[in-house]
């Protein structure tokens, strides 16, 4: 069975909101808010095993405490960027 579009972006900030974490909650529950419709088709595969990966490397990766792996490289810029537009106090 295939996902609808609008069930995908339910899921996808379903999930962003509810994570492991409660700062990677914080980083990723207001840009899936705003920004996942905007996406292409292509950013959100890449968001959807960004929501696979473990809070601490996603929390490394944003804050840029760890270099980012280059497959998640130029979504995880945009969601950093995003947080810190945002004031996120965490990063």
């Amino acid at each position: 069975m295939t996902e609808t579009p609008e069930a995908r972006l339910k899921r996808m900030r379903m999930r962003s909101w509810r994570r492991g974490i409660r700062e990677m909650d914080m980083i990723l529950g207001p840009y899936s808010d705003t920004e996942t419709a905007k996406l292409t088709d292509a950013e959100l595969q890449v968001y959807d095993l960004i929501l696979e990966e473990n809070d601490h490397d996603l929390y490394q990766w944003v804050s840029g405490a760890a270099p980012t792996p280059i497959e998640y490289l130029d979504l995880m810029s945009k969601i950093s960027a995003h947080a810190r537009a945002n004031n996120a106090k965490h990063l």
